[in-house]
Formats: C-alpha cells, structure tokens, sequence
C-alpha cells in the first residue's frame, strides 16, 4: 500500500515542500521513464491527463486517495510536451485546466502545460547563499523592475532571463544597488495585469524563456554579489476559465460567497482553507529552494488582513493565519530569505513581535511616507509651511515596523505621471527638487527601493510594452540625476550611521523639526564611528552662511550636495570642512556655519576619532623650554 501522508500534510495546510509531490515529475517506474502527474480535484467525478504523449486522448488518473487525490504514470512522455487537466466537474460540466502546479506554462493567452525536468536545474552559488543574511544592519538598496520591459534588443525583441542578465548586471554594479525586484514573473495570462492576475503559482512565466534561463539569471546575479527578489500575489489569480477558476466544479481555491471576487474582477484566494495555504506556502518554498531566490514580497497585505481590504468589513481571522503561517514556516526553513509586505493598512505588527503577536514580516513597504513625501514635493513651496509636518511625520511612528521606503512602479502609472513630473516648478526646479527628494529617501532610515526609470528621470509613465527610455541621458540633467543616485548609493554602503541599528531610535534625533517658516530640516544619524547630519531646504531661499547646531566639536566634512554641477546644480557646495565656533544653537553643544542652496539637500559627515585624539595628551614647552605633557 502506498504512503500517502504528504496528502494529510497538503490537506491540514502544512505542506510547505508540496512541490515534491503534485504536478508532473520524470520518473522511472518499473524500468520505464515517463512522468508522474498528481492532482488535487476534491469534487471532480473525474480526472483524465490529455497531452501530446497521448495524441490528446484523455488517460483517466486513478483516485488514490478518497478525498481528491488522482495520480497516473505516463510511459514515454517527454519534457518539452504539452498538457492539461481534463476533468468533469461536480457541475457536470467537462473542462480543460493548466495544472495548478506546473513548472512551466505557455504563454499568455496560451493554455497548455509544459513537461520539465526540474532535475536539471543546477544553480552555481553556494558561496553567495552561505553568506547572506536578512540585511537589518547592510545597506539595502533594490531596484524594482519589469522584466520585459528595463532594455530591447536592438531589433526591438525582448531579451530572455539569461540575455537579461548580460544587460541589466553590469547597469546594477555601475549603480551600486544590493538587490533587485521582479515584478510578478509565475505565469500570467493578460500583459495589463503585470502579472499580479497569475495562475501559475509554480511556474517560471515564459515571456522571457524557460526554467534554465530564469536559474541562469539567479546564478549570474548571485556571483556579482546581488540579491533577487520576487513580488509574491497570494490575494487573488486570474479568472481565466483554464485556470483555478471552478478547477473541478467547486471553489477549490476561491470564495463561494459575496467575498470570491476581488476589486480588480480577480477571484479572491480563500486563505482560509488549509489546501490553499499548503499551495501557496509551497510556491515559496519550491522558488527559495529550487531558484534560490532571496526574498518575496506580498502584494496588497491590507486585501490580506481585512476582507476585500476594507477595515470596516474586520478582520479576515482564516487569512492573517495564513500569513503568520507562510512566514513561520519560510523562517524555520529559510531563516535568510527576506519577508516583505506591501500594506498600506493601519494593522500593527507586521514586522514587530514575536509569531504569535505580529504577522511575523520581515519589512514593511512605508506608503504613508511615500505618500506624504510625494504629495509635500508636489506642492508650491510658498505653502509648504502650512504642511510642515507631512516631511517629520514619519519618524513619530517609524519604529513601530520595520520600514521599507518605496517609490514603487504604482507611482508612475495611471496617469500618476512619473517621479520627475510630479515634483513643483519648471524644468530646472523639477530637477532640483527630485534631486533633493532622493537625497532625502536615502538620509531617512529605512531600506531604500526605487523602480527603473526613477534613477534617470524619466519624463513617461511606466508602460508595460515600452521599454524604459534611456536616450534621456543624452541630456546633461538626467546624468546628473543618474551620477547622484549612483553617489548615494556609495554613500549609504560606506556609511554605517545609514544603516547599522537604524531601527533602534536611539540612533536618530531631529535637529531642525520645527523650522516651517523657512522649510528647512535638519536631522543627525549616529554609529559608533560618526555622525552625519542631514539638511534640506524646500525652497529657492539660497542661504550663503547658514547657522546650524551640531553635537560635537570639531570638524564637518560635506560628502554630499545636491546643487554640484556633477548632479545638474549650480554648484553652491562647500568646499572645505564647517568648523564649529561660538555657543551652540538648536538645542546642541555647538554650532557650524555653511552655504546651503536653492532645493539643496546637505550631506555632513563627522568622525568620531576626533572626539579621541581631543582627549590625548599633546607635547608643549615647560618654563625651561623643555618637552612636557600638557
């Protein structure tokens, strides 16, 4: 008799590694290669396998176990050959699906499953994956993309995940970003939904190539030292009819009440049941095992925590499980793969708090920030003391969660206008102004992401079948703001007050929060070794010696200014060291005089080994002309 417990596993919502046991699999049996297929089809009356290796005839599945699970051996089949589900559903309806754990699917509106070999699959390494970790104390730096969509071939052809890698690397070193973010690449039906409407849950969308060029790609991006993460839908999946939809008739994986469809005209995931959760878990499980990939982000957390994401319709109880669940269970297996949400809910805890008291994420993505900081850049800076608070909001709650600062591809899409268009003024203020803003996302503590375009100063909207327009950067300003995006990555890696403990507060402290008549901020980051502080001004007010309060004596080095030539400024940077002299300002010990621009964000830099070499004795003269200690 066979074993069956995996399915007992599978139906309790505990099968993480369910991958190993549904799909298709080459084996051997009794002498003779072929595939495995095992499905799950709890209502179906029957279940056939149709393919090429059958000449499209339906090989009915034997039930092997009493509640819904079919297996058959197929003699002969190859990889490469296509094939779906046939089943007549509780409904008394016949109808073809994709398999719901397939490796590989056609593409778009194609409806076939694709035979793989995952034994194949060999990703060279092992050194990167030993060495990473969650990154809280690294800088963290992730460049979102589009797959399809960051550079074309010179015939206008897209590039497969392997070519992908050859052009998109070398651009992520010359950037100095640490990670980077595929948006949805499991199989997905329609281009529109950029893949957050997917149906292969398990299967490399093949757009871009097949199952070896997406290793390729992870094995590539891993030997330059850079990280791969994949934005994860577990809210909802496409309605097309040859996926989850009905799969035998009943809601296998959705609703069957008022809460099946979601607001996009998706089917909801009934997170509730526990089937659901082991195939969704098992997603997980199978990219961080099989891919080594390096962390997920979930899409629409909020759709996640309430029902259909609206707080006044409580708490979706059977969801939240799953969530706490996904990341338990992605933490005890894979203790340095990174958890993110995307949520933008009032929920407490999702990254705080131990399992049982917080939904167990590693990061959250900050949509209140981004949403304050974009709408305070876009205002007329003569008003902008009226909101003077939307810019020092943020860290009254910062340390409640474990932030991410996102300008995300939601920002430039649907008539939002990119980055670049939303900041105030004409050209040269725009420039000014996005200058200053990045200046900002990076000085704020919190992981950095940025999606591609935002680095150039894209004047488009993202659209998901035109590649970015890096001909921009013929034009002098748009360099600039491409070299500064660079510099502040270098400058967040080589600085340890930006990113050593930047969740403990007792890192941070306001020095100008208050100045709203001048629109000027001002804040210190401290580690062990320095103190940098940051400074920002909002408005075209140039101030040619600015007085500003600092915590210790000495020496302030700037190692950043928005306005040099280098960036598209006018060059009113300083120079050399401010020195501290006089009676401190600003509730601070000490005070500092410099030049601070027109839209400039200021970069100041301490080292503390002067604090050091103050104390020790110095050598001067005695009465008798001699050396003595002093």
């Amino acid at each position: 008799m066979k074993d069956y417990q995996f399915f007992d596993q599978y139906l309790n919502g505990h099968l993480p590694e369910a991958y190993k046991y549904f799909g298709a699999h080459k084996k051997v049996v009794n002498g003779e290669e072929g595939y495995l297929f095992t499905v799950y089809a709890p209502m179906a009356k029957e279940v056939s396998i149709i393919g090429d290796f059958n000449n499209w005839k339906p090989t009915l599945m034997e039930k092997v176990e009493s509640r819904g699970l079919y297996q058959c051996f197929i003699e002969g089949a190859e990889e490469g050959q296509l094939y779906k589900i046939h089943i007549l559903g509780c409904d008394g309806y016949y109808k073809d699906k994709e398999d719901p754990f397939a490796f590989k699917n056609q593409s778009r509106e194609q409806t076939c499953s694709i035979l793989v070999d995952l034994n194949k699959i060999k990703i060279d390494d092992e050194e990167f994956v030993k060495s990473r970790d969650r990154n809280f104390d690294k800088p963290v730096s992730i460049y979102e993309m589009h797959a399809g969509t960051f550079k074309r071939k010179e015939d206008g052809s897209q590039y497969s995940y392997s070519e992908l890698a050859d052009v998109l690397i070398p651009y992520l070193k010359e950037m100095k970003f640490t990670h980077v973010e595929l948006m949805p690449i499991t199989s997905y039906p329609n281009d529109k939904s950029w893949g957050y409407q997917c149906l292969g849950y398990y299967a490399i969308d093949s757009r871009w190539g097949d199952i070896n060029d997406f290793a390729k790609l992870v094995e590539k991006l891993h030997k330059e030292g850079i990280g791969i993460i994949l934005d994860f839908v577990p809210v909802h999946f496409a309605v097309d009819p040859f996926g989850l939809e009905k799969f035998d008739g009943s809601c296998v994986y959705e609703y069957a009440n008022e809460h099946e469809f979601s607001q996009w005209g998706s089917k909801n995931f009934d997170l509730g049941k526990d089937p659901v959760r082991s195939f969704l878990i098992g997603s997980l499980y199978y990219f961080a095992e099989v891919y080594h990939v390096d962390g997920f982000r979930f899409d629409a957390i909020s759709n996640v925590i309430y029902y259909d994401g609206n707080s006044n319709n409580g708490e979706n109880v059977g969801a939240i499980e799953f969530v706490k669940r996904a990341n338990g269970y992605m933490h005890a297996l894979f203790p340095t793969v990174m958890m993110m949400a995307e949520d933008s809910s009032a929920y407490g805890h999702v990254t705080k708090g131990g399992f049982d008291e917080g939904l167990g994420f590693d990061y959250k993505w900050d949509l209140g920030w981004m949403n304050d900081t974009l709408k305070y850049y876009e205002k007329d800076p003569i008003y902008k003391k009226y909101i003077h608070n939307q810019i020092t909001f943020s860290m009254a709650y910062f340390y409640s969660e474990n932030f991410i600062l996102p300008f995300s591809h939601d920002e430039v899409v649907h008539m939002k206008g990119s980055i670049l268009n939303k900041m105030f003024g004409d050209y040269d203020t725009k420039f000014a102004l996005v200058r200053n803003l990045y200046a900002y996302q990076f000085a704020h503590p919190g992981k950095k992401l940025n999606f591609m375009g935002n680095e150039i100063g894209s004047f488009d909207e993202w659209k998901e079948f035109e590649p970015i327009s890096f001909s921009v950067l013929d034009y002098p300003k748009h360099q600039g703001l491409q070299r500064l995006i660079r510099d502040l990555n270098l400058i967040y890696e080589n600085h340890s007050s930006m990113y050593v403990e930047e969740y403990n507060p007792k890192h941070f402290s306001w020095i100008l929060a208050d100045n709203g008549d001048q629109s000027v901020y001002a804040f210190k980051r401290e580690s062990e070794e320095e103190c940098v502080i940051f400074v920002f001004n909002m408005t075209s007010n140039f101030y040619w010696d600015y007085d500003l309060g600092v915590p210790y004596p000495g020496s302030y080095e700037e190692i950043l200014n928005t306005d040099k030539a280098v960036y598209g400024g006018w060059n009113q940077y300083n120079g050399l060291p401010c020195l501290t002299y006089g009676n401190g300002i600003h509730n601070q010990k000490y005070k500092i005089t410099f030049k601070l621009p027109s839209y400039g964000a200021v970069y100041l830099v301490y080292n503390k080994k002067q604090l050091i070499d103050s104390k020790k004795p110095s050598l001067g003269k005695n009465e008798n002309n001699t050396a003595t200690i002093l």
